[in-house]
């Protein structure tokens, strides 16, 4: 025996029947808070500040991999036997 139950509800009308609290206002406050200070740190810091701090070595270490692979490419790199 097989039985289906559809029920056609909105969030808010399921939350109401569940007895659940409505935490959307915290919600929109929360993600307000999030945002505004995301704004304000981006604000603060240009594109070469960010990756640099992101990235403190990365720009060695693609310049240091970049070399290898045109040595090896060239076939100037050391070859191992």
């Amino acid at each position: 025996m097989k039985i289906n139950i559809d029920i056609d509800c909105s969030p808010q009308e399921a939350r109401t029947f569940l007895g659940l609290p409505d935490v959307e206002p915290m919600q929109r406050s929360l993600m307000q808070m999030i945002q505004d200070r995301m704004e304000k740190n981006l604000a603060a810091m240009d594109a070469e500040a960010l990756m640099k701090q992101w990235m403190p070595a990365g720009a060695q270490g693609w310049d240091a991999m970049q070399k290898m692979f045109w040595s090896a490419m060239s076939g100037t790199g050391q070859k191992k036997e």
